[in-house]
């Protein structure tokens, strides 16, 4: 296998699988990289391209696989990133084994991930991510007869109760933070994407028979070693239902640790990039959930830009730019439409956990001044997941910023950290022996 490509992908999600096509199509050798056993990214995860699938992207992703299969594109899943060793090399970690790729042109499509907010209780075992609980599912968890509550905010909500219910779970209701004045007006801005308001239809008409609730959020679950009873407001008054999962997530924030490694531009909690997915840093592209949550038509058109601009077509990449302007004003506007209310802020009592990693209480983070301080005094975010948990949830409770990123991107073996190529054997001879 060849460890020198003129375009590597870092992310096999929509956007990630549309860039790696289109560029190998296109001729260039491209390598396609995912930490993921097999690449779909968390929208298409679970589907296999040859079976057909009930899932309303499952056509879409079966083409788009299609395509890829087709190109010579060399496909790395399994695989981790760890470190940007210098300009256009790349470090890798895959079946405990390390490798370096360099590149020509990098797109960096490394999607987004729940956003999880504290409040008491929420460490409880049966309380999970929305879409957390979804993976679970679609990895193979039963949740047949179990009796699930889904809340917290934005559009998924309804498509992960929906694939829920169809697993075979008692759905008792699903309670949205956002007022209902802000949806109505999101609403409108849908009459442009027709898609969209059939995607939205469908999943109603699917959740027909559950309560649909707005401008309700969750303020406490209870337990002793699971999950029992979970507790929501509407800000007047209180009520509880009896549950054996809570489905809790609260819209998404991007992947930026790669990004930011690379000192690209960011600006309102996501990478700035021109019309051609360029960012600040030469020989770099982000596309996807990186530049705007926008769903997966928008990743895709992304993705196809950038796989035109990095095999040198930029004639083809600008004739798609016209179809963009639209999908990143309806990222902006679902961003506007769920954004989260203060409120949310005051959820927490001292004792509450914030930190599950290194085990820091609420009211210990209360008394710091920045993330800097409050990583010295109690390790938030020094834990396994670096800060990708904690992080947003103190940037939203306290206004602190994540400023820097150091790799490894994420936790590796310390050998891979310090191997070097060994003497007399050459980077593509090691990357064959993977």
């Amino acid at each position: 296998m060849k460890s020198d490509f003129d375009v590597v992908v870092v992310g096999a999600g929509p956007g990630g699988i549309a860039s790696a096509a289109v560029a190998a199509e296109a001729g260039s050798r491209v390598c396609l990289v995912d930490d993921n056993r097999y690449p779909g990214g968390q929208i298409w995860r679970g589907l296999h391209p040859d079976v057909p699938s009930k899932n309303p992207h499952g056509r879409e992703f079966a083409k788009w696989m299609e395509r890829l299969r087709r190109t010579p594109c060399t496909t790395l899943t399994g695989t981790q990133i760890i470190d940007h060793l210098a300009p256009n090399i790349l470090r890798f970690e895959r079946e405990s084994k390390t490798f370096d790729l360099t590149y020509r042109k990098l797109i960096l499509a490394t999607g987004a991930r729940e956003r999880f907010l504290p409040f008491p209780g929420w460490t409880l075992p049966g309380v999970t991510g929305a879409g957390g609980l979804q993976a679970l599912v679609k990895s193979g968890l039963e949740v047949r007869d179990k009796r699930v509550v889904v809340a917290g905010t934005g559009p998924l909500l309804l498509a992960i109760a929906a694939g829920l219910k169809a697993a075979g779970a008692n759905i008792l209701a699903i309670y949205e933070q956002a007022p209902l004045a802000q949806l109505i007006g999101f609403g409108f801005t849908l009459m442009s994407h027709p898609g969209k308001i059939v995607e939205g239809l469908g999943y109603a008409k699917k959740l027909l028979d559950i309560p649909y609730r707005t401008g309700r959020w969750v303020t406490s679950a209870e337990g002793s070693m699971q999950l029992n009873r979970v507790t929501f407001t509407d800000g007047r008054r209180q009520w509880s239902h009896d549950c054996d999962y809570l489905a809790c997530g609260f819209h998404l924030v991007p992947n930026l640790e790669l990004p930011m490694l690379f000192r690209c531009e960011v600006a309102n909690g996501y990478v700035t990039t021109s019309e051609l997915q360029q960012t600040s840093v030469p020989n770099v592209s982000c596309v996807g959930e990186l530049t705007g949550i926008g769903g997966l038509e928008k990743a895709l058109l992304e993705g196809e830009i950038a796989g035109w601009f990095a095999a040198g077509h930029e004639d083809k990449a600008r004739r798609l730019t016209g179809q963009l302007r639209a999908f990143r004003n309806f990222a902006l506007r679902l961003d506007q439409a769920f954004k989260l209310r203060t409120e949310l802020r005051n959820l927490c009592q001292p004792e509450t956990i914030v930190c599950r990693c290194e085990d820091v209480a609420f009211c210990k983070l209360q008394v710091c001044r920045s993330w800097r301080e409050a990583k010295l005094h109690t390790r938030c975010g020094m834990g396994s997941c670096q800060g990708r948990i904690c992080g947003p949830q103190t940037e939203f409770l306290f206004q602190w910023r994540c400023s820097s990123v150091r790799p490894p991107i994420y936790p590796a073996r310390l050998s891979s950290v310090a191997e070097m190529p060994k003497s007399g054997q050459s980077e593509t001879e090691e990357v064959a022996q993977v």
